[in-house]
């Protein structure tokens, strides 16, 4: 999770945020039971995945929880305006959304911290920290991906949704299409069949515009936070 001022590096257990001032922040992931349930289980992870900015002790300050939480639950009342004016109001909130998440250096750090979890990943931390490595700025396992996979996922839930339609639709439609969506991503990540990463190309060529290649200095920024996380988990 790439921020304008640093880094946020998660594990299944803990989370670090590396700033680009030198600050370092640690906590622990929340645990979720329904490990073993079937979509319910990538709702919750979803959820989980936000704690690191909506809790108090997190990286977001009060005003961004806020304008996050606003932005995010704003489309749930679109339910109530006409169909031309709710994809209006749907585009501006997104567009608005995009523009904040993506604000500042956030560009540059979201390409440094593809590029250090590849450095984990191909066992190169310290040739990457001394800049002689430069593993790669995209990620099969962003975040991007899986927003390039909820789109298609979601617009085919919404043409097959067998029930007369009612207030509460769209979020049930919203709701399942995610968790529908993260069962796809556990299970294109999964499979040992390279051909499945197909599904993952249009995330791919998105992160040519969600990421940059980053300098030196705000690689080690996810460095930083990499190694916090690692630490945790290994001591």
């Amino acid at each position: 999770m790439a921020r304008p001022d640093g880094v946020v590096i998660v594990s299944e257990r803990f989370w670090a945020f590396a700033g680009r001032d030198g600050t370092l922040r640690e906590g622990a992931m929340p645990r979720t039971r329904f490990d073993r349930i079937p979509l319910l289980r990538g709702v919750m992870k979803l959820a989980a995945a936000f704690a690191p900015v909506f809790r108090r002790s997190g990286v977001a300050g009060r005003r961004e929880r806020r304008i996050l939480g606003t932005l995010i639950v704003a489309p749930l009342g679109f339910v109530f305006l006409p169909a031309a004016a709710a994809w209006v109001a749907w585009g501006l909130v997104t567009a608005a959304l995009l523009v904040w998440i993506f604000r500042g250096r956030t560009l540059r750090l979201h390409g440094a911290e593809h590029r250090a979890i590849a450095a984990v990943e191909e066992r190169r931390l310290g040739a990457t920290w001394a800049g002689e490595a430069r593993p790669s700025r995209f990620s099969w396992r962003c975040g991007t991906n899986f927003a390039a996979l909820v789109v298609p996922v979601t617009a085919l839930a919404d043409r097959v949704w067998p029930f007369a339609p009612a207030l509460y639709t769209p979020l049930l439609v919203t709701v399942l299409s995610l968790a529908l969506t993260m069962e796809l991503w556990r299970a294109v990540q999964a499979s040992p069949w390279r051909v499945a990463r197909i599904l993952l190309l249009p995330g791919l060529g998105l992160q040519r515009l969600t990421t940059r290649e980053p300098a030196l200095e705000e690689t080690r920024v996810a460095l930083t936070a990499v190694e916090a996380v690692l630490r945790r988990e290994l001591g």
